[in-house]
């Protein structure tokens, strides 16, 4: 991906050996990423006029601990979790929300890491989220999708949500905090260590989809948010993806819009996978409690348009 223009593209070779976009409009020299050169675990390019620091691209340079490399398979399983952050920090950037340091304090990084004498925990704490390696094995993945009822437990969907524990903290924390109170309950009460129990002791209410994404949701009000902001990324990807494709139209819509474009496509793909037997792409219920969470957690980003 080109740096200049943010578009998937092939350089091309200029005369003296220099790499170039070749959009007219951006013509950026560019250099791969040292993460490319060196592991072969990335597809991004760097401005070829970045200082040496730099030569990482600006998604690899948030990953503060790679996994052991000296581990058979741990290059392939890094190469994965890289992929995936790589899809979800796109979007990310592309639709306005915050991934460098602000006023806030809060840095965002990355940590793949295995179970070692202390076992990893997959999650995120001020800023730095936290991806056991174990997630990037397909078959321990699925086992434990099966074993906590998760139907999109994919290293997509693991980036999505952690970050919507950053963008919490980085955008609602200390600054919207009445809104978000509003729409998912307050944080304060129960503790997230109380609710947590309660949580694995009782299980989610019977009527829980009137009123979230997943049965995870229900747990704390931080979760709430964290899987809400997945599934907006969700319907934000797809629907990219399908005007890509020319599936739906690139008028610029309204959110509204945006949410009943979703619902239908989402109709759509779940009838196809489940023509070939495999798992809904859509299984969220978009109720009206639900609409709202969501419309919330997209007026928390810039000004980018939504259809871009």
């Amino acid at each position: 991906m080109c740096p200049g223009c943010w578009s998937i593209v092939a350089p091309l070779t200029d005369p003296d050996g220099t790499l170039r976009c070749p959009t007219p409009e951006c013509a950026t020299a560019v250099v791969p990423c040292q993460n490319y050169v060196v592991e072969a675990v990335c597809n991004q390019y760097v401005a070829a006029d970045a200082a040496p620091p730099q030569k990482l691209c600006q998604f690899c340079s948030l990953t503060a601990v790679i996994p052991d490399l000296s581990v058979n398979q741990n290059r392939q399983r890094w190469r994965d979790l890289e992929a995936a952050k790589r899809r979800v920090l796109y979007t990310l950037v592309k639709i306005g929300y915050p991934i460098t340091p602000g006023d806030s304090g809060v840095v965002l990084s990355f940590a793949f890491k295995a179970d070692g004498p202390e076992k990893v925990h997959t999650g995120h704490a001020n800023g730095r989220i936290t991806i056991n390696l174990r997630e990037a094995d397909a078959v321990e993945r699925e086992k434990a999708r099966v074993h906590f009822g998760e139907p999109q437990r994919t290293l997509v969907g693991h980036f999505r949500h952690e970050l919507g524990h950053y963008i919490w903290d980085r955008l609602v924390a200390g600054r919207d905090i009445a809104q978000f109170r509003e729409r998912f309950g307050d944080e304060r009460s129960p503790s997230y260590a109380d609710a947590l129990a309660r949580h694995h002791r009782q299980g989610p209410p019977a009527n829980w989809a009137s009123g979230y994404v997943s049965a995870y949701a229900t747990m704390h009000p931080w979760e709430d948010f964290a899987e809400t902001f997945g599934a907006y990324l969700d319907m934000v990807s797809v629907l990219h993806t399908a005007q890509r494709f020319e599936l739906v139209s690139r008028d610029e819509r309204s959110f509204d819009q945006w949410l009943r474009e979703y619902q239908r496509i989402g109709l759509i793909a779940n009838e196809w996978n489940r023509d070939m037997g495999l798992l809904d792409l859509v299984p969220e219920v978009f109720t009206s409690v639900v609409s709202e969470k969501i419309r919330y957690v997209d007026s928390l980003r810039g000004d980018e348009p939504l259809g871009a």
